[in-house]
């Protein structure tokens, strides 16, 4: 089985504003009063500047896209994640702005791993912006990123 994300993280009023900036952003509710924005191809291109640098770590950040983050994160902390797996081997990145700048990461998880992993980058942002875990599981489970595996089925429901 296979996973993938690509999605920016926040509050579900600032994920609004976010939408309202950029008519290409689809605002997905998740549990714990988050929603996801997934980084759709669209997306990529409508906020892409490639005149600016990406962020290192990640393999689908958009060239300068840390600027807007940062100006969105004035209203609150935002993250953008990344995580792909396939038979169970795969790799997550997080980072979460806050106040204009990044308050946490890039952390990744290195190079592609079968391991278990203890604390997730993603569910180490996820906390940063508020989330708790369930009593099982992690705050990646609580908040419901688990929900699809794929990031096309994000937009559908």
């Amino acid at each position: 089985m296979s996973y993938e994300l690509r999605a920016m993280i926040t509050a579900v009023d600032l994920a609004k504003v976010v939408a309202a900036e950029v008519p290409t952003a689809r605002v997905i509710g998740l549990a714990q009063g988050l929603a996801l924005i997934p980084m759709t191809d669209q997306l990529y291109d409508t906020v892409a500047d490639p005149e600016r640098p990406a962020l290192p770590g990640f393999t689908h950040f958009p060239g300068g896209f840390g600027h807007r983050l940062g100006a969105w994160s004035q209203a609150g902390p935002i993250a953008y994640v990344e995580a792909e797996y396939f038979g169970g081997v795969g790799s997550q990145c997080a980072a979460v702005w806050l106040d204009g700048k990044i308050d946490f990461g890039p952390i990744g998880t290195g190079e592609p791993s079968r391991a278990p992993l203890i604390d997730t980058p993603i569910s180490q942002a996820l906390r940063r912006l508020g989330a708790q875990k369930a009593d099982r599981g992690d705050e990646f489970d609580a908040v419901g990123l688990l929900r699809h595996r794929h990031l096309t089925d994000w937009l559908v429901g």
